[in-house]
């Protein structure tokens, strides 16, 4: 006899009672030992990133309607610890990163290490997958890929997040990064994920009318919701970028560096924690929920 179909996760499972989401990101691999390594002398150990992303988990994830860890460094950590606040849902990273060409991340496959009925009962409520997008790849590479993740997420109940990053080709033609960031969700927002996460057009700066203007483009683009990333946006003009995003059409944020990333380099960063990131953390949440309806 087969087995019944796990009961489905829905978007509930990782937004706030208002339906936006204000979501924690700490699935930054050999980025954040980049970030560590601006600060100190020797080397950037595994373990310093896995107490670093438990400790923010910690922290921060009372104020968070989810949280993203990697498989990595630190899933197992963060769940083996009870670092999840009660309410605030899992979120299981089931990416793998490859680096080469001088990029931290210049390709992603799906890690296949990242069992979706196990994470779903370690307490994961979705699942992520990050998306290389260069205007001189094969489109049918990442729409197979996304096609795959989406089914592994619903074998297992999960919540299918996607995250299409944009990058210059490697052929040398010209090319614009806005442009690229709403061509990808173009092509890759109408595939069944649930949650669509997107970088910010201009970066959070310049012209608010024409962020706005790019945000509605995507919102045209994508047929599930869609939320904000922080990289790329200086941390001062997050919250405006996440203002103009959700009058736009998004419905929250998914972010790290916006967060914690002042913190890296502390003399105390549980202090800083808490007296740095949850006071961001707490404006950017009670500023989505007065932009998102449901």
């Amino acid at each position: 006899m087969s087995q019944p179909a796990p009961t489905a996760y829905t978007l509930s499972s990782i937004a706030r009672p208002s339906g936006a989401f204000a979501m924690l990101a700490v699935d930054q691999r050999e980025a954040m030992r980049g970030m560590f390594a601006e600060h100190q002398d020797g080397p950037v150990g595994d373990e310093q990133l896995r107490r670093f992303k438990v400790e923010a988990t910690r922290i921060l994830t009372p104020y968070a309607s989810a949280v993203l860890v990697d498989k990595q460094f630190a899933f197992d950590a963060v769940v083996d610890a009870g670092a999840v606040a009660p309410g605030c849902g899992l979120i299981a990273a089931a990416d793998e990163f490859i680096a080469g060409n001088g990029e931290y991340v210049t390709d992603v496959v799906i890690d296949e290490a990242v069992d979706p009925a196990a994470v779903r009962e370690q307490g994961a409520v979705a699942m992520k997958l990050l998306v290389i997008h260069r205007p001189d790849t094969d489109p049918q590479v990442r729409i197979d890929m996304v096609r795959r993740f989406v089914e592994r997420c619903r074998s297992a109940g999960l919540v299918s997040i996607i995250e299409p990053v944009a990058k210059a080709p490697r052929d040398g033609r010209d090319w614009d990064w806005d442009q690229c960031v709403v061509d990808v969700a173009s092509e890759l927002g109408g595939l069944g994920a649930d949650l669509y996460k997107a970088e910010v057009p201009l970066k959070g700066q310049g012209d608010e009318g024409e962020i706005r203007r790019r945000c509605a483009e995507i919102t045209d683009a994508v047929s599930s919701p869609w939320v904000v990333l922080s990289s790329g946006v200086p941390a001062e003009l997050f919250p405006r970028a996440v203002r103009l995003a959700c009058e736009s059409g998004a419905s929250g944020f998914l972010a790290g560096r916006a967060v914690w990333a002042s913190v890296i380099g502390s003399d105390d960063v549980e202090r800083d924690l808490r007296e740095v990131s949850v006071p961001r953390l707490q404006q950017l949440g009670e500023l989505v929920d007065s932009l998102v309806t449901r």
